[in-house]
């Protein structure tokens, strides 16, 4: 089992398409506003059905603002490269280093070989591919005295002008199978991409094994490769196999991928937009939550036996959208703080009379803490956080269609996305790792922590149910806005109305978020944390 402790990046994997090539970026954009990290291109020089991949990057690095984009993986045997490193450091330098490059060894030789390149056996790929490498980072390190010199089999430059040196430390993938190819990748490498399709079960592990092997013999840290995965698969109601099933189970089977086989880079290879809205508002925020709970409960058995998780070096990363920062705490008094109500309310309309809502037993003040007890209140606070983004953005949505910048239907859609709409209220995900994910789908609070808490202390009954009903009225509070959604499609002069129901939503989650805080931070310290 291994966990090498990365940073979880989600992305997508599109075909580069010229039949459409306003689709093709399209999907791209897509990726960015539904909050992926990553963009992803196949590289196929010798395919006319197909946008040049380079151009295609440059040209969807111009029309997003903060994804990540690499060709997935890039054909060497068709980019030379040293031209290839100044291509990659110009578009990181444009883009404000958004760049990473993937590197294949090549295949399909005969329409390389059609297209004017060198046709090589599968060993000597493998030495070509490490010339590129070291030609490569030379190009990048431009502070380097003299010129780049790489005197090989394959590749030869000498003298060459280093640079221009990128924005950021560009991470390299390699796309390996073989035992060869997974050994260069350990010793030079970033990042390991393969694609779940090609490998057979036990692939992962031994791919693993090679790279931590050759990491080590190289005197680097097995934690110096990030592990990426491209993967595919059907959302459907019921299971079919690996991938093939409704959300949960693609959560339960990428949080596996995660913690037995140390994959934290997820690339959908999808041109369906309804499965990228699905992968990053549902999939991805679960398994997340997930890992990240794994990871703070300290389970051994999430990590590999014979080594602590290690962090990835900065050139390694891909680093993921901005997120709520998770606050530190450490042993003592009760120090995780509840997030105030401010009282401001937005409706005239009340859905429930907040004067009536209990209390639960008030805290032993000489009572102590452990860190560990007490990150459960805060793991809390920060999926809380999550979900007062997620308001901040259906308000961004409906301010775009009163702008007419999207249309409603565009805006429920997104909506529909998001982890609010699956009512996945706050710690299921969370209560869910400490029973040791036994559970086979992603429990929410009222069937799984709820009843825990009821069990555990008997004062916090009153709490428990109260949150349970709010739970359902919030429910049918977002079911108000849709249906201002559907309204206004039909009729446009239904703005009023649209941005009451959003008015009311937003009083009743937040004043419904700081109550649960209010009663729960330090009941989970004291009984769901051991």
């Amino acid at each position: 089992m291994s966990d090498y402790g990365h940073d979880l990046v989600f992305g997508s994997f599109t075909t580069p398409g010229n039949d459409d090539p306003d689709r093709t970026v399209g999907l791209a954009v897509l990726a960015e506003q539904v909050g992926l990290d990553l963009v992803t291109f196949q590289d196929h020089p010798y395919q006319p059905r197909f946008l040049d991949t380079w151009t295609l990057l440059s040209f969807v690095a111009a029309r997003t603002d903060r994804v990540r984009l690499s060709a997935n993986v890039t054909n060497l045997p068709l980019r030379p490269p040293a031209v290839l490193a100044r291509s990659v450091a110009s578009l990181d330098l444009l883009s404000g280093g958004r760049v990473a490059l993937g590197l294949g060894a090549g295949a399909f030789w005969d329409a390389i070989e059609a297209m004017g390149g060198r046709r090589l056996t599968p060993g000597q790929g493998v030495r070509a591919l490490e010339e590129a490498v070291d030609v490569i980072r030379q190009m990048w390190d431009a502070q380097a005295r003299g010129g780049v010199r790489v005197d090989g089999e394959f590749h030869r430059v000498v003298g060459a002008k280093r640079g221009p040196a990128p924005a950021h430390a560009v991470p390299i993938w390699l796309g390996a199978y073989k035992p060869r190819m997974l050994a260069l990748t350990g010793r030079r490498a970033d990042g390991w991409l393969p694609s779940l399709d090609y490998l057979q079960p036990g692939d992962l592990a031994g791919g693993n094994k090679i790279i931590d092997d050759a990491a080590r013999e190289a005197g680097r840290s097995p934690g110096d490769v990030r592990r990426l995965l491209n993967i595919s698969g059907t959302f459907s109601s019921t299971g079919g196999g690996l991938l093939h099933g409704p959300a949960g189970q693609w959560v339960r089977e990428l949080v596996d991928l995660a913690l037995v086989d140390g994959v934290s880079t997820f690339i959908l290879a999808s041109d369906n937009p309804d499965d990228l809205r699905r992968f990053a508002g549902e999939v991805a925020p679960a398994v997340r939550e997930l890992v990240a709970a794994e990871r703070d409960s300290g389970t051994p058995s999430a990590r590999t036996p014979a080594e602590p998780v290690v962090a990835a070096q900065p050139a390694a990363l891909v680093a993921p959208a901005p997120r709520p920062t998770r606050a530190r705490v450490t042993g003592g008094a009760f120090a995780v703080v509840p997030t105030p109500d401010d009282g401001r309310r937005l409706s005239d309309r009340r859905v429930w009379d907040e004067s009536a809502r209990p209390s639960g037993p008030t805290p032993d003040p000489t009572r102590t803490y452990t860190a560990h007890e007490q990150a459960a209140g805060q793991h809390l606070v920060q999926v809380h956080d999550g979900l007062r983004g997620e308001l901040a953005e259906i308000h961004d949505l409906i301010e775009q269609v009163a702008a007419g910048e999207i249309d409603a239907g565009a805006a429920r859609s997104h909506i529909n996305t998001m982890t609010m709409r699956q009512n996945r209220w706050t710690l299921g995900a969370y209560c869910e790792s400490y029973c040791r994910i036994v559970t086979t789908h992603h429990t929410i609070e009222d069937q799984a922590l709820f009843p825990r808490l009821r069990q555990a202390d008997p004062r916090l009954r009153p709490v428990v149910d109260r949150l349970e009903q709010e739970h359902h009225v919030i429910h049918e509070v977002l079911e108000g806005v849709d249906k201002a959604l559907v309204a206004y499609v039909g009729t446009p002069d239904g703005l009023a109305e649209l941005r009451d129901a959003m008015d009311l939503l937003t009083d009743a989650l937040l004043s419904h978020l700081s109550y649960e805080e209010r009663e729960l931070v330090e009941p989970l310290a004291r009984l769901g944390v051991s």
